[in-house]
């Protein structure tokens, strides 16, 4: 699904001139939409930027970026705000601020739970940032501007227009939006060399709850500590983020090796437990399991995926991986050279023959139902847990684990240094995902997620048993229906995310955001008055 920009949708839509509305819609409908044309510094801007049930276009905006179908049918907004410019925001939370009306925020990619364009809490109003997708490369400062509803894939797509040794360490999927996945901290292939997305963030703009535009000098180095990491939308709309541009070498290598069981897929992974936080910052080997056929006959195993990206030529990966992990058996003939830019496709599935141009579809890759969680290994799992692991797998062919390796730069930096706490001390992280076609099947699946998620809770990190903000998880917490989780609450999910850091982002969003309008279901709480 794909539609066109949000401007050629409708036609003109003077707010000035309220639209007809049906004999349901009461005053404060009627009283916020005066207001948010009262607040535009230009009348003329109020063009094509709400839209109602009634719009034509109503649901095709709001399905638009929706890719975990659990949520469409959802509770749906008041309004959808699609603002052009900065001034359209302040709008947007002055005016709903004013008359009651939740705000949820959408940067335009994944959302693993829904919680921003999905409110229990009615009526509530999505800003949608999808129409803010500038991107601005400065090569010569090494750094860019980019806009919080601009894609991961428009990102890398921009940089490499500019130059082919410079790169940016966030996510591997392209449709990811860079409003949620920096805030939440985002990390990919290059991150073991370079830290995360919000560890490469120098400015950020935010309009905050006053719906004043404050950039990091004004907004201080308290709240610029807590959007990178801490997740923006509990302290107000992030508008575009100013970051870091880091340089990779004209030459990349990649491989990809797999091992089923059979193949000694489980002693393969022993070995890779104990190496890959340990190699050289410049080489990053992920696993991903999953099940797959054994044989012709559909007897099914479990099949391990070994993913290289490696910063250099392959005569160098290949003396790295004899030197750190010869078990694997990697071979020149398993080994592509390619550009960094060409990695990029590589890790998202394309062919490195595609043109770049595939890196700026918005449109969802895939519809589906799924739910996933997430865990910190700090000590190597056993065979007897590997097995548990690895039979439980078996029950669903839709199930998947992603592992990925820390060390490397990211064992350099402190656990304080932003909200995303999950540093020193981590082989890896996992990644459970669990994919269906039929709503019908997703109460069992859930459960069947849940199971897993308890079975490995020996074998994961504990006290507290940590979680990545990013792979949202609703099931870590009471899910209070109206979002006024206390401090006491917040705290069984929130030490779970931030650990040691939940203290000072609660202190951070009661100064900011004393009336807690910036909320949801896993948001910062503010302290007990």
């Amino acid at each position: 699904m794909s539609i066109p920009i949000l401007k050629n949708l409708l036609p003109l839509l003077f707010l000035l001139i309220l639209p007809v509305w049906s004999s349901t819609s009461n005053s404060t409908n009627e009283s916020f939409l005066q207001c948010f044309s009262s607040h535009l510094q230009d009348s003329n801007s109020s063009l094509e930027l709400v839209f109602t049930k009634n719009s034509s276009a109503y649901s095709s905006i709001l399905n638009f970026t929706i890719r975990n179908l659990r949520f469409v049918n959802s509770s749906k907004p008041q309004f959808i705000i699609t603002p052009f410019h900065e001034s359209h925001i302040q709008a947007a939370v002055i005016c709903s601020k004013k008359y009651d009306l939740q705000v949820r925020i959408r940067s335009g990619g994944h959302d693993y739970e829904g919680l921003s364009y999905v409110s229990d809490v009615v009526p509530f109003t999505i800003i949608d940032l999808v129409n803010l997708r500038s991107i601005s490369i400065d090569i010569e400062n090494k750094s860019a501007w980019v806009d919080s509803g601009a894609i991961l894939g428009e990102l890398y797509y921009k940089i490499a227009e500019k130059s082919k040794v410079y790169g940016f360490p966030a996510g591997s999927c392209p449709t990811m939006g860079v409003g949620g996945h920096f805030s939440g901290g985002g990390f990919g292939t290059i991150f073991r060399k370079y830290g995360l997305a919000a560890d490469n963030v120098l400015d950020a703009k935010i309009v905050d709850v006053n719906g004043r535009l404050l950039n990091r000098t004004s907004m201080g180095e308290d709240l610029f500590w807590a959007i990178r990491g801490g997740g923006g939308s509990s302290f107000g709309v992030i508008l575009s983020w100013q970051v870091r541009l880091v340089p990779v070498p004209p030459v990349v290598t990649t491989f990809n090796v797999q091992k089923t069981l059979e193949q000694g897929a489980t002693e393969h992974f022993q070995k890779w437990q104990t190496v890959a936080n340990k190699l050289h910052e410049d080489l990053f080997l992920h696993v991903v399991a999953g099940v797959a056929n054994a044989d012709p006959n559909g007897r099914k195993t479990i099949r391990l995926s070994f993913t290289c990206l490696f910063l250099g030529p392959v005569e160098k990966l290949l003396a790295l991986m004899q030197d750190s992990f010869p078990e694997l058996g990697v071979e020149r003939n398993n080994c592509t050279e390619m550009s960094w830019i060409e990695s990029v496709l590589y890790y998202a599935g394309f062919s490195t023959t595609n043109r770049l141009e595939v890196l700026l579809d918005r449109s969802p890759l895939t519809d589906i139902f799924m739910k996933a969680k997430s865990d910190y290994v700090q000590e190597p799992i056993s065979n007897t847990g590997l097995e548990g692991l690895w039979q439980r797998l078996m029950e669903k062919e839709q199930s998947q684990l992603i592992l990925t390796p820390y060390g490397g730069k990211m064992s350099q930096i402190s656990d304080s240094e932003t909200p995303f706490p999950h540093r020193f001390g981590n082989l890896y992280q996992i990644q459970y995902s669990i994919t269906w076609d039929d709503d019908k099947e997703t109460q069992e699946n859930l459960m069947w997620m849940r199971r897993l998620y308890a079975y490995m809770a020996p074998y994961v990190s504990k006290s507290p048993r940590e979680a990545y903000l990013n792979y949202r998880d609703l099931d870590l917490g009471e899910n209070n229906k109206n979002n006024n989780t206390s401090y006491a609450q917040a705290s069984t999910w929130g030490l779970k995310y931030f650990k040691n850091n939940f203290e000072r982002l609660v202190h951070v969003k009661t100064l900011i955001d004393p009336g807690n309008f910036f909320k949801n279901e896993q948001s910062i709480p503010v302290l007990p008055s």
